[in-house]
């Protein structure tokens, strides 16, 4: 081998010039008298490069053009063969591509990925896929041709073709590839504009497009070879045994999609029948992936065949049914299978649990939340749906390992706050994850399911339970302790029948007791509630009641934090454990709260609880430290805890039947006012009565402390419907910023997938088209008629104006609903209102509404004049526009409908407010009846009320109906009331209208007040115009405007049809414009919609207020805070409860001058979000960032103990754990943000401030997770 620095000889033009040594070009910088800093020509020269002179010799391999791929079998996995396939020549990253086939991330994403990645493509978005990839071919295409046309212009043109002494040449003009890069390109572009994608076609499902998935087909071709084998060999030909199983399969592809005994309801849901036993089990699962000890129910067995089959199930089971035997048996397959299950949960305690009991039951189970990561590599992740979604917006490489999610309480989508969650996750889901959904029984499982099925491109199978394992049975308690404590009546048995004998009874047993105390002491006062002493008397009876009858343990139900600790305090007195069970409960108390530091052990709270606990009674609500929740938890499930006062908030998912359930009342407080429990909230409460295997029934006691709730009530709340499923979509900042990153996906077409939009995608696309083109044929037939004379530009205008006019009145329509009652529309106020084909404009009087004793009425009951006109045809009246030729173009069937918006707009072509002309009946009396009209047929409201006796006006005009009484004059006060309407007609022009402050009286919504503004300003407008008196008479403007009307109706339908077809006609689009133009004026997108920055920052900021954190970052309000005050600065981000007031900082001022700058942040975007149409008022947006434990945060912070800070507020200690837990997730949040803005003092900043916070008692660890 040749030493390195001998030189080759067949170098023989020399060594290439170098620079020379460094120590001589140093030396000029080092003397000062000559310092040659601003020399040009000295800093120019170049810097000694090392020599290697062999890397000249090496040549770097360049990428392979094919390369080697496994084909294996669907179902068992096993290697078939190999294959070749094309490398391609642009790598597949997370950064460009949403591929499942792309490059994995980096290992420091860890579990929840990148907001940097892009997530993988949602299962269901066919068309834009297929759209996406022929875009990207074509624009490759294009590229080629490009550079094939620069390649052809430099060094192809002028090409001699043929060599000297040859007699022929090459024609170079066939390896041109110019013609067939244009054939591909033409051939692409054809095929786009023959199949184009209408942005509501993928909502069509009028035909099922269904395969069952290749493991699936695997699985049938084996059971039907097993089947072969057991027949006789010799029978058979090997070649037609193998087109037999051909054939077979090809049947049960088929059958699959059919089933005899349910046929399919919805195209992309199926219901099974859980009522016939299915005895086949055995034979369709023979190797169980899990084994129970017990016998599992139909309903467990049709989800378990479908989950071996592959399927995607919609459970909707009672409570305390089996609905997690489904969650086990899934998860146990993809351990079987290799591959990985994530668990969705509602909350963050369900989760620990659950956890808890899958690591009893499988060796690989993870645990993933906010602050705690279990087992991250395991086979079966347990996390709360945010995580889930912001591993899919993030692109998470967990992704591609799964095989089922699963999401329990999926019920929970209904919640107004976090249910849209839930819609994102369906939506962004990939194609090859299968889903399972757990709920409480729903009416609309099987719509819910369709819509899942049909945005997934996938089928349901719904499977419900008929009737709870465990019946109920509900009484009323109207006892009060010493001789009546055990004075209970049954009012719903166990089969659902309302017992109407146990009501009266109770009814009776109350009044007696109140009569027999109004005698010995006197009447009540009024009084509507009970004394301390009077409650601790009706609980301890009834403790004794459940006691001694063997109804323990029991749930009371209270509505109150604050009074669940009240009742707990006044039975500390009542024993309830034995002195073993005491001992029991002590130790485990002790154990758990061991790991505590010695000054959170004497927390009041902490003591509080342990003596309860020892007499057997518990408390369970949001103000209780998390610790001492999962405490009582464990002992109310080992059956120590004999009486729990607990909220509503325990019901929601966690797993913990009780033998009786009390509720403390029927009415809760809601945010906005009392009011009875609605069916869902009792159903989801009381389900907790009865333990499954150990009561033969359920008690579901209502305590009547004071009176008897009314049974209409109380039948309506036990024996309603369960609550729907209904969508709560809505649109966040963090999902169009996630979004937008993606190119190849858009908002709209998120939106258009969501539940909200579940009712467009049953519109008929094909019709809307093609009555589209029919309008528009006609609409160009007349502006090209040559026969009609011009449309009058003046009657155009009018048309538009009073168009205008009508919308905001119809607008307002919600509004005079809800406003009957002493409102605007009271009784006895005189209207002006039609009621086509009979009754044309003129005056009314209100009467009642229907239907009667309502809030919120459909219709006005209205007593009016008649006349013989009435009765004649609107044609002759020369007021119909129903006969037009094209009608069937302007409206839908009737087409009477149209009859009644061109009388809407004749109201507002002249100034008179009525003309009708009232007349004298036969009977020396005028013609009158009652009639009922819609809200949008009232035209105007006057100032006039009238004195009216309802019934005694119905009961006199419906005696009058009747032959024999039809000649007797009317009532004195219904004579009294036709005198002032006829009156009123007679002079219509000295009738006052209601003045629009008088209008407004009810509401203070700045927003209302500006459109009934509007709608007086542009109706007076109108009137004051008189339109029709340019024409002479009342005719010749008829003849002229049915024309106009009837003209622009059909532009208009024009207009409507194209919306129809359009991402305009989804419900939140206004809203999205709206957002966009708030995140263009802040800088986070561009003019084209690219995100930003800051709009990459406001991506790491997960859901929780994203444009407030950035733009505090951003603005360097948390640069210079220490980080006790950053962490103060962000609680107001995470902080919810209403009622706790604002500190005043005393001690630290610094933190109130940057409280001051939070808040006129929050101002200008909530004035930026005004500007660009949102409808969240300004004060609004700026009071929901609450600092009332800014204080509180920041002394914790500074690293006061717990017991210290507890001085400094009155929000209980659970609240102010959750608070500061949540916190830290936003300092999290916050210090990416850092990272990706290049801050490295603020990233140490956000972690010392999570350090500060991270301690003690409020980062405790869970007990379920030890």
């Amino acid at each position: 081998m040749e030493d390195q620095g001998h030189i080759p000889a067949f170098f023989d033009v020399g060594l290439p010039p170098v620079s020379g040594e460094i120590s001589e070009l140093l030396e000029p910088y080092l003397r000062l008298e000559d310092h040659p800093l601003h020399s040009f020509r000295e800093n120019v020269k170049s810097v000694r490069c090392p020599r290697n002179i062999n890397s000249l010799l090496e040549v770097n391999s360049t990428q392979l053009p094919l390369t080697l791929k496994v084909k294996r079998h669907p179902a068992t996995g096993q290697l078939l063969s190999y294959e070749e396939a094309e490398t391609s020549s642009n790598v597949e990253t997370p950064h460009n591509s949403l591929s499942l086939n792309r490059a994995p991330g980096r290992k420091t994403d860890g579990l929840k990925g990148c907001s940097a990645n892009l997530p993988f493509w949602p299962g269901g978005f066919d068309e834009e896929k297929k759209l996406r990839e022929a875009t990207d071919k074509l624009g490759n295409l294009e590229v080629d041709r490009d550079e094939a046309e620069l390649f052809h212009e430099l060094f192809e043109k002028d090409l001699q073709k043929t060599p000297p002494g040859f007699q022929n040449g090459f024609d170079f003009s066939s390896t041109i590839p110019n013609k067939k890069i244009a054939d591909k390109i033409n051939e692409i572009k054809k095929e786009l504009a023959a199949n184009p994608v209408n942005f509501w076609d993928v909502k069509k499902t009028d035909v099922m497009d269904y395969e069952p998935s290749a493991s699936k087909l695997a699985k049938q071709e084996r059971q039907v070879k097993l089947l072969l084998k057991e027949l006789d060999d010799d029978s058979f030909n090997p070649e037609d045994k193998k087109q037999e199983v051909s054939n077979v399969t090809s049947v049960l592809k088929i059958s699959k999609t059919q089933s005899r005994n349910n046929p399919i309801i919805m195209p992309w849901a199926e219901e099974i029948d859980v009522t016939k036993p299915m005895f086949d089990f055995e034979q369709k699962v023979p190797n169980m992936a899990f084994k129970y000890p017990f016998e599992l129910d139909t309903f467990q067995k049709q989800a378990i065949a479908k989950l071996e089959d592959h399927e995607n199930v919609f459970v909707a089971a009672h409570t305390s049914a089996g609905k997690t035997v489904v969650a086990e048996y899934a998860i146990a397959l993809s351990c079987r299978h290799m591959t990985r299950t994530v668990y969705t949960s509602p909350i963050k305690a369900l989760s620990n649990q659950k956890f808890r009991d899958f690591k009893n039951q499988f060796e690989s189970v993870g645990l993933v939340t906010g602050d705690v990561q279990i087992n991250p590599g395991a086979s079966c992740l347990i996390m709360t749906t945010e995580i889930l979604r912001s591993m899919l917006y993030n692109g998470s490489d967990v992704i591609r390992d799964l095989e089922w999610v699963i999401f329990d309480e999926i019920h929970y989508l209904n919640n107004e706050e976090r249910g849209h969650v839930w819609e994102e996750v369906l939506i962004m889901l990939p194609q090859h994850i299968s889903i399972i959904m757990l709920s409480a029984t729903v009416p609309n499982a099987l719509q819910f399911a369709n819509w899942v099925g049909e945005i997934k491109k996938k089928k349901i199978y719904v499977i419900t339970t008929l009737k709870r394992p465990v019946p109920l049975e509900h009484y009323l308690y109207t006892g009060s302790g010493g001789k009546t404590r055990n004075e209970i009546f049954r009012i719903l048995s166990g089969e659902g029948k309302f017992e109407k004998r146990g009501y009266d009874e109770a009814i009776e047993a109350k009044r007696s007791r109140q009569k027999s105390h109004e005698k010995q002491y006197g009447p009540k006062g009024g009084r509507n509630f009970m004394s301390e002493a009077a409650e601790k008397t009706t609980y301890i009876g009834l403790v004794s009641y459940l006691k001694d009858n063997d109804k323990l343990p029991v749930v009371i139900f209270t509505f109150s934090r604050k009074r669940c600790d009240q009742y707990a305090q006044m039975l500390r007195s009542t024993d309830l454990c034995t002195a073993t069970q005491k001992s029991e409960i002590h130790s485990f108390f002790m154990k758990s709260i061991a790991r505590l530091k010695g000054s959170d052990r004497e927390l009041p709270q902490v003591l509080t609880v342990q003596e309860m606990l020892k007499c057997g009674i518990g408390v369970h609500h949001s103000g209780i430290l998390p610790i001492l929740k999962e405490v009582v938890e464990m002992l109310f499930q080992r059956g120590l805890v004999k009486l729990l006062f607990a909220t509503e908030t325990f019901a929601m998912g966690v797993n913990m039947p009780a033998r009786t359930v009390v509720f403390d009342s029927t009415r809760k407080h809601d945010g906005m006012s009392f009011r009875n429990l609605n069916p869902a909230e009792y159903i989801q409460m009381a389900g907790r009565a009865g333990r499954r295997g150990l009561d033969t029934t359920g008690t579901v006691i209502l305590l009547c402390k004071q009176n008897v709730p009314d049974s209409r009530d109380l039948q309506d709340m036990m024996l309603g419907k369960a609550a729907k499923l209904e969508s709560q979509f809505r649109l966040t900042y963090s999902m169009i910023l996630n979004l937008l990153r993606v190119e190849s996906l858009s908002v709209e077409d998120v939106m258009k997938r969501s539940f909200l939009e579940a009712g467009s995608r049953n519109q008929n696309v094909d019709e809307t088209k093609k009555k589209l083109v029919t309008v528009r044929n006609k609409v160009g037939e007349l502006e090209w008629d040559s026969e009609v004379e011009e449309r009058d530009p003046g009657l155009i205008r009018f048309y538009r104006q009073a168009k205008e006019c009508i919308t905001l009145q119809d607008s307002l329509v919600p509004f005079m609903k809800s406003h009957t009652r002493g409102g605007t529309l009271c009784i006895g106020r005189c209207v002006i209102f039609q009621r086509l084909p009979k009754y044309t404009t003129r005056f009314g009087v209100i009467l009642d509404m229907h239907p009667p004793r309502s809030m919120c009425p459909d219709r006005l009951i209205i007593l009016t004049l008649t006349s013989v006109v009435d009765h004649m045809p609107l044609n002759q009246r020369g007021l119909q526009v129903s006969g037009c030729e094209y009608a069937n173009l302007l409206v839908e069937p009737p087409y009477e409908i149209l009859d009644k918006i061109f009388l809407r707009f004749l109201y507002l072509c002249h100034n008179a407010i009525c003309e009708f002309e009232p007349l004298l009946n036969e009977f020396d009396y005028f013609s009158h009846d009652i009639v009922e009209v819609e809200f949008a047929e009232i035209l105007d409201v006057t100032n006039v009320i009238l004195r009216v006796d309802t019934s005694i006006i119905m009961n006199d005009v419906r005696r009058r109906q009747a032959d024999r009484f039809r000649r007797e004059k009317p009532c004195p006060n219904l004579d009294a009331v036709l005198g002032s309407l006829v009156q009123m007609h007679s002079r219509p022009m000295e009738v006052m209208l209601l003045p629009p402050n008088q209008f407004l009286l009810p509401t203070k919504d700045l927003n209302l007040i500006q459109e009934v503004l509007r709608y007086q300003d542009c109706k007076a407008d109108l009137k004051h115009h008189n339109v029709w008196s340019r024409w002479g008479d009342m005719n010749t403007f008829l003849s002229k405007f049915r024309e106009v009307f009837c003209y622009m109706r059909l532009q208009d339908m024009e207009e409507y049809l194209d919306f129809l077809l359009s991402p305009r006609s989804l419900r939140l689009h206004e809203e999205y414009e709206s957002r966009i133009n708030v995140l263009k004026k802040l800088k986070y997108i561009d003019d084209e919609n690219l995100v930003q920055l800051k709009g990459r920052v406001a991506c790491e900021m997960g859901n929780q207020n994203e444009l407030m954190v950035t733009e505090m970052v951003l603005n360097n309000v948390l640069a210079d805070a220490p980080p006790e005050e950053v962490a103060a600065l962000l609680s107001c981000m995470v902080f919810e409860v209403k009622s706790a007031e604002e500190p005043t900082f005393q001690q630290a001022i610094g933190l109130k001058e940057r409280v001051e700058t939070v808040k006129k942040i929050a101002r200008n975007i909530g004035e930026i979000q005004r500007e660009c149409g949102m409808k969240e008022p300004v004060e609004q947006f700026v009071e929901q960032f609450k600092f009332g434990l800014a204080e509180v945060v920041h002394e914790w912070a500074r690293g006061k103990e717990f017991s210290e800070i507890m001085k400094l507020t009155d929000v209980q200690e659970g609240l102010i754990v959750r608070t500061i837990q949540r916190l830290d997730e936003m300092i999290r949040d916050v210090k990416d943000a850092a990272r990706i803005i290049g801050d490295p003092s603020l990233k140490r900043k956000m972690e010392e401030a999570s350090e500060c916070i991270k301690r003690d008692i409020v980062f405790a660890a869970s007990l379920y997770t030890q």
